[in-house]
């Protein structure tokens, strides 16, 4: 593989990994991609079928990550990213999938520290980013946005490092008691939790303007737009295509919870790698924003409405950037046009860039929507089914799969979010009970979700001055420097 280039840079100019990783975003405001996507062949692909997952990873990653990290080191991270006191497994296994219907699974990616599948990427991206900083003595200040799971994953992968400073904005309303409390329980230290009154679009667009000012151009990234976090969620997309196919080669669906649009992404990633991936779902809930583009080519954001799946409750798709580059055939400049068109205006059609909805499906891209009332339904049926208790999120996927999935042989895998304790009110309402807390998790009920947090409108200049008030000087000249 060679390097990165951004969406938007028009000159090409190639980075490292390593260096995309510390950068996250690409200073000229764009997405790091690859100029080509490395290739796994199918004979190397059916090596890694009764392997360990930690090999999956190595394999995969150092694919995209090329001469940046010696093997020996990378299994190291690896190996301690994915230790056993941070993940349970399920008969060895940490991303296991389990059926739930006929040629149905559901994947489980929420074994790790935090209960959600984000710690499967930033756990491994919290020991690359030492070890990098390591290696060039520097230190990082990460700005990072969450609507629920990513702020205390990112805090749970990033806590005691002391190379690294982590600022995490948060919207005041729409996460779960138990995602709050997480991530209060979390600050201090080297991580700072800041409460927006606005939604996650409003958190996210203040890390994109921080990012603007030369005093915090070099501000990291663990949100999705850091190619680390979609480069590290591939892996398990391999792991569930070995999983549930007879022979390596045949073909499989996959249908993905969708808010930031990342993980899916991450998918489109390993089938463009040549993982035999048919179909990609895109799974939204309430807010159907990238459910209407795919149908209709509009990107259109409309009001964002609070839902029983919090971390979905998204209406810009940060990573949508990386799939519109491939279907503007690549070109930086209609990309950096698209962009500033969505920008000014809130909406943009791909009809008007010589695209259209068709390019979806010619990528493997569909999609489907679920509503609350559908989710519960789905969660009742799942347990009567398996008594297997899945979270709204989870649900939301696997309604979707009930809705679009074919009868056709094709195995289809919905990929799970989070575990159902992070969703207790949900849970409730559904099935009537709450799901034991694994003892793992105690530390979570005794904290306070009213803790933990500084509170503030969504204003850059407050917050540019509330970081220059918790960062010693001498610290913040050196993470200029990184």
């Amino acid at each position: 593989m060679s390097g990165l280039v951004s969406t938007r840079d028009s000159e090409r100019k190639e980075v490292s990994y390593l260096d995309a990783l510390l950068e996250g975003l690409a200073p000229d405001g764009g997405l790091y991609v690859p100029t080509e996507y490395p290739q796994i062949p199918l004979k190397e692909l059916g090596l890694l079928r009764w392997g360990p997952y930690v090999e999956i990873v190595l394999e995969i990653k150092k694919r995209l990550v090329a001469d940046g990290i010696p093997d020996a080191d990378f299994m190291a991270l690896i190996t301690r990213a994915y230790s056993p006191d941070k993940f349970k497994s399920m008969h060895g296994n940490i991303v296991p999938t389990r059926p739930i219907g006929k040629d149905l699974f559901v994947q489980n990616l929420s074994l790790g520290p935090t209960a959600a599948f984000k710690d499967m990427a930033l756990q491994l991206l919290g020991q690359e980013l030492n070890y990098e900083l390591g290696r060039r003595d520097k230190n990082l200040l990460i700005l990072g946005a969450t609507s629920g799971d990513t702020g205390s994953s990112a805090e749970a992968a990033l806590k005691g490092l002391d190379r690294i400073t982590l600022f995490m904005l948060s919207p005041a309303e729409g996460m779960s008691e138990f995602q709050k409390k997480q991530m209060g329980a979390l600050s201090g230290g080297n991580i700072f939790n800041v409460s927006i009154e606005g939604r996650f679009d409003d958190c996210q667009d203040l890390v994109k303007e921080m990012k603007k000012d030369p005093e915090f151009a070099m501000a990291g990234a663990v949100n999705s737009i850091n190619w680390g976090r979609i480069a590290s969620q591939v892996p398990y997309f391999v792991s569930g295509y070995l999983q549930v196919v007879k022979e390596v080669g045949e073909p499989v669906d996959f249908v993905v919870p969708t808010g930031n649009f990342g993980n899916v992404l991450s998918g489109y990633v390993a089938k463009m790698m040549g993982v035999p991936i048919r179909k990609l779902v895109v799974a939204t809930n309430e807010n159907d924003v990238m459910a209407r583009l795919i149908r209709t080519g509009f990107y259109d954001p409309k009001g964002m409405k609070v839902t029983s799946s919090p971390s979905m409750d998204i209406t810009k798709a940060s990573n949508y950037e990386r799939l519109a580059h491939d279907i503007l055939d690549r070109d930086p400049v209609m990309v950096q046009l698209y962009m500033e068109e969505f920008s000014r205006h809130g909406r943009v059609c791909l009809d008007d860039y010589g695209s259209g909805p068709e390019a979806f499906a010619e990528r493997g891209f569909f999609q489907g929507t679920s509503t609350h009332q559908d989710r519960l339904e789905t969660i009742r049926r799942v347990y009567s089914d398996t008594k297997i208790i899945i979270d709204p999120h989870t649900a939301d996927g696997v309604t979707v799969a009930y809705k679009t999935k074919e009868d056709d042989g094709v195995p289809m895998i919905a990929m799970e979010t989070a575990l159902p304790v992070k969703f207790e009110n949900t849970i409730r309402e559904a099935l009537g009970f709450i799901p034991l807390q694994d003892e793992r998790f105690g530390w979570v009920s005794s904290a306070s979700n009213d803790e933990g947090f500084y509170k503030m409108k969504p204003d850059v200049e407050e917050l540019k001055s509330h970081i220059r008030r918790c960062i010693e000087p001498q610290k913040m000249k050196k993470m200029k420097m990184a």
